[in-house]
């Protein structure tokens, strides 16, 4: 079965709040960079993924290796 998982991380650099989505599938991570400026609300990154998550630049792919979850 193939596996997808996604990330999105939210930072600030230098003087502006950057999201990194990471996407992994089939064991190849692609990641996509995208700068917000003022610190977004959690209902803007929503609002965000919603709209211009399938119109995101991602960089070429790379093998990557996955390692499982540890159970909490």
């Amino acid at each position: 079965m193939d596996k997808v998982s996604g990330k999105l991380t939210v930072y600030f650099e230098e003087q502006f709040w950057v999201g990194v989505f990471e996407h992994i599938e089939n064991g190849k991570l692609t990641v996509a960079k995208v700068t917000f400026g003022a610190e977004p609300k959690d209902y803007e990154i929503q609002e965000y993924i919603q709209r211009y998550y399938f119109s995101l630049k991602f960089s070429p792919a790379v093998d990557t290796v996955v390692l499982p979850c540890a159970a909490m």
